[in-house]
């Protein structure tokens, strides 16, 4: 009962809802996930041994290799949460046809906008972090000025303006640093002179939003060699990663979930082409050519090995990706690049099961009609379906749940044998022999020999 009440206190109600709610719909919540967490200790501990890694100065990539509905969207959330409670920096995104890690037309740098319109620190663990890391950067630089100079405004601002030259300057040796440097200095130089427009056009060239010099060149005010594209936008993410360290976070750890997306082109070059970025992101983040920058990438199996369409499709990332011949079946690697999502155990799903009959009950203030035993039934009746035993997964199995707690909620008559009895999917019972002969001779009785089309 205590136990019950801690959690009830735990989580504000708002979240409690979003939570509920995203469960019911099959979708993967972006808060309240270490709520529900259950098992996956392992890989949990791998992503902090990663963040270690990236804290002191390193670079990691990871792709997390799972059926659909197996959790990998979901260990991408819990990930991204542990990651900003530890103070670094974050960007998530899911490519889609329109969002590719290398395209043509805008497919490229779209990826990169959704990346930044997402950033989040531990202040905004929601998205649109961008302003506000450039903001706390320069008031703590702010914050170190002795108090003499602090009191003499011109002096402070020349002053700080020096510091923020010599702290990016350290950078723009770095692909695209010079310009990445100087939009930084004129995005404050702007914002202490009170020129709104210049601060929103380097806000605009930060974010990529710029396709072309010329337009960027205008609403700047000053020249730029480079704008954020298709080719180079991987470039910039290095440089927010080598940036985010001298702000005073750990690291920048980038997201991108649903790559079997790559995996459906249809165009065998343009598949490989993105394939080959994949690779330059691999030899890059293993080789120490991007500090402190952490890379996981969400994919399904036959993303990863397909030897026609998927990534082993393509030798240089098949010879880096494939399991080594000692290899032993049981046991896992999960020091490697490649982690594989195993299915949850039984134990590991009921667990979840009660989890969520209380966080329903929290949600909705109700008391449900549900015995452990009648927990424990809907699991059996789950793992009895053909092919359960090695394929269920934590979606398909938690939506059914949540559709018998609001059926039993919203019909205070019915009983939980009741909602199963009438679902024979639920159970796994083949239906009755009767209702089997009486469909047979219903057959016989509608059947017309003229009815065959030979």
């Amino acid at each position: 009962m205590n136990q019950k009440k801690t959690v009830q206190q735990q989580i504000p109600k708002r979240i409690l809802s979003s939570l509920i709610s995203s469960v019911s719909a099959g979708v993967v919540p972006r808060a309240g996930a270490p709520f529900i967490a259950i098992g996956r200790r392992d890989e949990i501990n791998a992503f902090l041994s990663d963040l270690e890694m990236i804290n002191e100065g390193g670079g990691t990539m990871r792709f997390l290799i799972g059926r659909y509905g197996s959790g990998k969207s979901f260990l991408i959330q819990l990930i991204r949460g542990y990651a900003l409670e530890r103070d670094f920096l974050t960007a998530d995104c899911d490519l889609s046809p329109e969002r590719r890690l290398y395209g043509s037309g805008g497919a490229g740098v779209a990826t990169y906008r959704e990346l930044m319109k997402n950033l989040a620190s531990k202040s905004s663990p929601d998205g649109g972090a961008l302003q506000k890391i450039i903001a706390k950067w320069i008031f703590s630089i702010q914050e170190k000025t002795s108090d003499d100079i602090r009191d003499d405004p011109e002096r402070c601002a020349s002053a700080l303006e020096m510091e923020i030259r010599r702290q990016l300057g350290e950078i723009e040796f770095l692909v695209g640093g010079y310009d990445f440097s100087r939009v930084i200095r004129e995005y404050y130089i702007s914002t202490v002179r009170g020129d709104e427009n210049r601060a929103v056009a380097c806000l605009r060239w930060l974010r990529g939003e710029y396709s072309a010099k010329t337009e960027a060149r205008r609403e700047l005010g000053f020249d730029v060699s480079t704008v954020i594209g298709d080719s180079n936008w991987y470039d910039f993410l290095k440089l927010w990663a080598a940036l985010s360290h001298r702000m005073g976070y750990r690291g920048l750890l980038i997201f991108i979930d649903e790559c079997v997306n790559l995996y459906k082109i249809p165009h065998r070059i343009s598949r490989e082409n993105n394939y080959e970025k994949i690779l330059s992101m691999f030899n890059d983040t293993l080789q120490g050519r991007a500090p402190y920058l952490g890379l996981v990438l969400g994919g399904t199996p036959q993303f990863l090995e397909d030897t026609r369409r998927g990534l082993f499709s393509y030798e240089a990332l098949r010879s880096r990706l494939c399991d080594s011949r000692f290899s032993v079946d049981g046991c896992r690697n999960l020091v490697g690049p490649v982690i594989r999502l195993a299915r949850l155990s039984d134990d590991e799903l009921l667990a979840l099961i009660v989890r969520m009959t209380s966080l329903h009950a929290q949600n909705y203030g109700w008391e449900p009609r549900l015995s452990s035993d009648d927990q424990v039934e809907f699991l059996k009746s789950c793992l009895n379906r053909a092919g359960a035993d090695s394929m269920i997964t934590p979606r398909e199995m938690l939506r059914d749940y949540m559709t018998v707690l609001n059926i039993l909620m919203q019909n205070p008559e019915m009983t939980f044998s009741d909602i199963v009895n009438k679902n024979p999917s639920l159970t796994g019972q083949p239906e009755s022999e009767k209702e089997v002969s009486v469909k047979s001779e219903q057959e016989k009785r509608n059947f017309d020999p003229d009815d065959i089309d030979f």
